[in-house]
Order: C-alpha cells, then structure tokens, then sequence
C-alpha cells in the first residue's frame, strides 16, 4: 500500500511543529493561578476573561450504586457564585501542578484542597484544557473531581512535618534519617565561623553527637515557608529552641526523586540588641 502524504493527517488547516517553551509554560501557569487567586477574591470580572466562548466544566463522580458518571456544570452559575461570594471564602489551594504543551493546545494537571470560609471541604483534581487563542491562553475545558476522604496533606504541611521529622532525628541520634533528607551537595553552617560544611563532612565531625542518646534537641516554632514558582523549592525560616539558647536557622530544600532534599541550613544564635555589647566584649568585636 502506498504511504498516503503525512499532511493529510493534519486535523488543522496547517501542519505546526510542536512547541514547547518557557514562556508558553509560564502564561499557561499565570491564567492557572490567576484563576484561583480571583476566585479567592470573589472577583468574578478577572474570572471570566480566562474561559473560552465555547468552555464548559464538568465532575467526574459516582452514583449511589457506584457506577461512574460525567456530569456537566454550569458556568453562569459557577460565576454567579463567585461573585456574590465575600473575599476569601472560596479558597481552592493547588498542592500540584504539571502541564503539557503543544502548542496552540495545553493540558494542565492540578490536585487541590478546598475550603469554603476558611474550613476544609473537599479535595480532588482538576484536569485543565487550554487553547491558545489571539487573545492568549484561555480555558476551555475543565473536569474535576471530588472528595472528602482519602486527601493527601497540603504541600506546606508535608514540609513542616519533613523539617520537624529532620529535627526529631537528630534529638534521638537516628543519623540515618537525619543525614538521609539533606542532599549529598547540602551545605550545613554553624553557629561559629569555622562551621561549614557539606553533609558528609558534618556526619564525619559530629559522629560523636549521634553516638549519644541525643545528638541535640532543637524544638522549631515560627516557622515560614516560601516556595518558588513551581514548588520544587521551599526556603524558610524558624525560630528554635536549643540548649544554646534561642537560635534562628534557615534553609532551602529541593522537592528530586520524589523526596525533599534539604540543600542549604544557616544555625545563627540570637542575641537581643540590648546584650550585644557584652557579646562584642567576649567575642573582641569592637
């Protein structure tokens, strides 16, 4: 049989290469968040621009008798709910996000958590489809579904647990787990000047602290987490308490092979302004 011309499986008028970018990536992202960033606000205005003419939702469930069914939204309502919502009560958090592009079309991928009135209500995913218009980026399609059980916790609240697991180590001198969530390249700074070094080298000197009961005991509160853009890194901030007295530490770690890495941590004491000429004194500062 002769091989028929490729173009004539062409769907569109005009065959285009397949296109995947950066940028493509980020206006996609920017209609995503834009979306539940208005929603939040009750901003019905900036909402509607993001949908297609022709866009429609639907959910993806269950019946009573456990046979799957496909049922369809209405859009108006949807946005008339929005807009007679106060700010902050429709609150739907992203715990991820993966897209796939070729352009002009898009596919995203998002799992969430909801709360309604700052109470959690459901979880589920969203499957996204965009089409890039001359308009840019817009929604056309959007199938969710829903649940209240069975929900994965919040991105932040895995950190918290990882870091105050990290810490929980070495208070029972499990080196194992303690060294195993900082990468091979981490980086760990000490409270003196000469304390720097790379997770290897710091399970070598302080090899005589896990070989305790305890290696130390730092008990984190304050905490803040900062994640970039498309959560693979989280850098934050805490207060702790230690045997040293009141310290801050910061750090950054990297979501690689589907574990958080700790890369980067800054153990700083904390002295009140009203003690640091003592400090200077015993320190020699000037």
């Amino acid at each position: 049989m002769k091989s028929l011309p490729i173009l004539l499986f062409c769907l569109l008028p005009v065959c285009l290469p397949a296109q995947t970018s950066a940028a493509e990536e980020q206006a996609v992202t920017e209609v995503i968040t834009t979306l539940f960033s208005s929603m939040l606000a009750g901003d019905s205005a900036a909402v509607a621009p993001l949908f297609h003419p022709a866009a429609r939702l639907q959910t993806a469930s269950y019946n009573k008798a456990g046979e799957s069914i496909l049922e369809d939204g209405n859009i108006s309502a949807w946005m008339h709910g929005i807009a007679t919502s106060p700010a902050g009560t429709l609150d739907e958090r992203l715990t991820s996000m993966k897209i796939a592009l070729d352009v002009p079309l898009a596919t995203v991928w998002t799992d969430y958590r909801f709360f309604f009135k700052g109470q959690f209500h459901h979880c589920g995913t969203n499957a996204f489809q965009l089409v890039k218009t001359a308009a840019g980026w817009r929604i056309h399609q959007v199938t969710d579904t829903r649940r209240q059980d069975n929900c994965p916790p919040s991105k932040p609240e895995v950190v918290h647990a990882f870091l105050d697991n990290w810490h929980h180590a070495a208070a029972v001198a499990n080196a194992d787990a303690f060294y195993g969530a900082m990468a091979a390249d981490a980086i760990y700074l000490g409270t003196d000047a000469s304390e720097r070094w790379l997770r290897d080298e710091l399970r070598a000197w302080a090899q005589f602290a896990f070989d305790r009961e305890s290696a130390w005991a730092f008990t984190a509160y304050d905490r803040h987490l900062y994640f970039s853009q498309d959560e693979n890194y989280v850098w934050w901030e805490e207060k702790l308490t230690t045997q040293m007295g009141p310290c801050r530490g910061s750090g950054v770690a990297h979501f690689e092979d589907g574990h958080w890495r700790i890369k980067h941590y800054n153990l700083a004491l904390l002295v009140p302004n009203d003690k640091m000429d003592s400090v200077k004194a015993l320190i020699g500062g000037k």
